[in-house]
């Protein structure tokens, strides 16, 4: 026997009402007792995941992720030929945008000469979803896109020879899929990437709120060399240069390394001319606006007779033979200096060391503290040997009150006092 309607209405009922499994008849348990969850399938392929940017109103045209057919321009149908004749018609089109989202985008549904879609509207016969009172309803299945006479007859008084349905309405066009809107983004383990050519990637915290890294390691920036800088920086960008091994940053006209600075320190680089020598390689990078070039002492005029760029002199004229050069750099010093000098291991070197209870200067060779000096006293960790001398050397040297020396001519210790060198024992 088949199934009824009553036990088909029943599942409906415990299936959409109550997302609920049926187990047994209304009789014998009702919906609210139906213990097994089923859920109706939520595909997350067919999620709009731009639904939000959807009008309250339908457009009038297209825009956005809205796709429009208007009445100048509707959707004709293909009859389905597997149902009875002229019953359901395919606008071949999914995802129909229904009056959940507003009222406006119920659809128009016209009968008129099959492929004159431009006057449907006009010369069609519209057709209404209550129908006409002759049973003669339509049912539109916003998702599927198909309209199906639902009622017992056919639209009442209208002719199907030659004729098609023609649907017109919206349909959603954006993304599909469940997550954020991530845009031209594209994800892939820990890598974040975008397909925009030379497009920015940016992170804006709303309101008052801040990029904040969380972490105990370290950020690693951008990193090339002087001449891997960017084209057309803009001030605030920040890299780290492998050429100069130093950090920097682009003040909105220069690259500056980035360093605390209190006084200038120069370099000075010279280079004698060949008489066809043009381009020179200073020792350190520069700008023209930080370096000073002179001509056998005799200032040049910066940009008209010189220019410089990263490590490369360049002069407008070769020059002459003998002709010296001279490059003046004026560079950065550290404003707080903590190690003075250091060899290339780190193990020898001289510290300068500030604490709220005094300056401390520490010396070290090969990992070993040989001396501290402070403001009270000058404290060395081994013997202190003072320069050796003969006689007649001491007696060469421009003496100050307070030298000490050891002579060798006498074998002893001598100190220089208002004058005269005396043995100290």
């Amino acid at each position: 026997m088949a199934v009824s309607d009553t036990q088909k209405v029943d599942y409906l009922w415990k299936k959409l009402g109550y997302g609920a499994t049926k187990t047994d008849t209304n009789a014998l348990k009702k919906a609210p007792n139906e213990a097994i969850a089923s859920p109706l399938l939520l595909r997350g392929d067919k999620v709009w995941k731009n639904a939000s940017s959807i009008p309250a109103s339908i457009p009038g045209s297209s825009a956005g992720v809205v796709t429009v057919y208007t009445t100048a321009a509707p959707q004709e149908c293909t009859q389905d030929i597997t149902s009875t004749a002229n019953r359901t018609w395919k606008t071949t089109l999914t995802d129909w945008i229904s009056p959940e989202i507003g009222s406006t985008y119920q659809v128009k549904v016209y009968i008129h000469t099959a492929s004159d879609a431009g006057n449907a509207a006009a010369s069609g016969t519209q057709v209404f979803a209550t129908g006409s009172g002759n049973d003669d309803e339509w049912f539109f299945d916003y998702q599927s896109g198909v309209l199906h006479f639902v009622g017992s007859n056919l639209p009442n008084g209208v002719s199907f020879t030659g004729k098609s349905v023609y649907i017109s309405g919206a349909r959603y066009t954006g993304d599909f899929g469940v997550g954020g809107d991530t845009g031209d983004f594209t994800f892939s383990t820990n890598v974040m990437s975008t397909g925009t050519t030379n497009g920015d990637i940016q992170i804006d915290p709303d309101g008052t709120g801040q990029l904040v890294v969380v972490g105990t390691n370290s950020m690693l920036p951008p990193s090339g060399t002087t001449l891997e800088r960017p084209g057309s920086p803009s001030a605030g960008d920040f890299r780290y240069n492998s050429t100069e091994n130093k950090l920097e940053y682009y003040n909105g006209s220069d690259w500056v390394f980035l360093e605390s600075s209190n006084y200038a320190l120069v370099t000075s680089d010279t280079f004698t001319g060949d008489g066809s020598t043009t381009t020179f390689t200073l020792s350190t990078s520069a700008t023209t606006n930080n370096t000073i070039v002179s001509i056998n002492g005799a200032l040049q005029q910066p940009t008209t007779a010189y220019s410089v760029s990263g490590t490369t002199l360049t002069m407008v004229e070769e020059i002459h033979l003998n002709d010296v050069v001279e490059a003046r750099i004026f560079s950065t010093a550290l404003a707080s200096v903590q190690t003075l000098i250091r060899d290339a291991d780190n193990d020898t070197q001289v510290r300068v060391e500030a604490t709220t209870d005094e300056d401390t200067i520490r010396f070290a060779t090969a990992g070993t503290e040989v001396a501290t000096m402070t403001s009270s006293a000058t404290v060395f960790a081994n013997a202190l040997q003072v320069a050796s001398m003969t006689t007649t050397e001491r007696n060469a040297l421009t003496a100050a009150n307070g030298m000490i020396i050891y002579n060798t001519t006498d074998n002893k210790f001598q100190g220089y006092e208002n004058g005269s060198w005396a043995n100290l024992i």
